[in-house]
């Protein structure tokens, strides 16, 4: 009796120590996943300029001179740390804050996330992850437990189409031969995004102004927590500009499921730095 009560105690005490050091395995694959990426992405050269952006739609071409990416030099991949996103895994389930991190390149779209928050107290991480072509979800509880670990074609193009919402963000990105546009007014512009047999497109919405307002597209599937999949609309909000180091750029990101039980918030971030490299 005494030996199993210290067997439990021991266990309990490693269990939490093992959450509280700060190495995590899915983690770690994050860091070595984006090291590969930087180390084959070459280098970019030159600034960007009229010539570069002549084919663009004009709603696209005015966001960019009026948000200060013209004449600047040209970025190989960017960086975007949030700190204290509000986020939430359906309708029904309250916000939570998390810690998210991803990686966006140019030369392919790879792209990567990692997401590290804590449920009734247990440490869960989430990575997410397009590269050459495919796309993966995987998610982990204690570090150690597997949640979930999603692929396939819908996980491709849904992957796919995030790095589309994402690419005027990095306009170098914008510009690649994988994405083409096509204007549909004054303020809002299609682009269509394939790599690797994978095809995803969406619509951008721009203010008066030249502000990107919003993207939204059809090609992501939600997944309710019943585990019932369907096709539905999905929007992600750009908003509350401000100007840093003489660029306008949103202060405020924003991902939305338009669900036919209502729409869900959920991903909410004001608290974030962008940096482009």
């Amino acid at each position: 009796m005494l030996i199993g009560l210290v067997l439990l105690v021991f266990i309990l005490v490693a269990t939490v120590v093992y959450w509280l050091i700060p190495y995590s395995p899915l983690k770690a694959k994050f860091n070595r996943d984006m090291k590969t990426c930087i180390q084959r992405s070459s280098q970019a050269k030159g600034i960007l300029t009229d010539r570069d952006v002549q084919v663009l739609p004009a709603p696209v071409q005015h966001y960019l001179k009026t948000c200060g990416y013209m004449g600047r030099s040209k970025s190989s991949y960017m960086r975007i740390d949030f700190e204290k996103a509000n986020f939430k895994l359906s309708l029904e389930k309250p916000m939570i804050h998390i810690g998210y991190s991803q990686m966006n390149f140019v030369q392919k779209p790879d792209r990567a996330a990692f997401i590290a928050a804590s449920m009734h107290g247990i440490p869960f991480q989430g990575y997410d992850s397009f590269r050459d072509g495919k796309g993966s979800m995987r998610g982990v509880l204690a570090k150690a437990i597997p949640l979930f670990n999603e692929r396939g074609a819908d996980m491709d193009q849904a992957c796919l189409v995030t790095f589309l919402s994402e690419s005027l963000l990095i306009p170098d990105a914008a510009i690649q031969s994988y994405i083409t546009w096509e204007e549909v007014d004054h303020t809002h512009a299609k682009a269509t995004i394939a790599y690797c047999g994978v095809r995803a497109h969406g619509i951008f919405t721009f203010s008066e102004d030249g502000e990107l307002c919003s993207f939204t597209t059809d090609n992501r599937t939600y997944t309710s927590m019943n585990g019932t999949r369907q096709q539905v609309r999905w929007s992600v909000l750009f908003s509350d500009y401000q100007t840093r180091n003489g660029m306008k750029q949103p202060s405020r990101l924003q991902a939305i499921w338009h669900v036919p039980e209502g729409d869900i918030l959920y991903f909410d971030s004001s608290n974030f730095h962008i940096r482009r490299f």
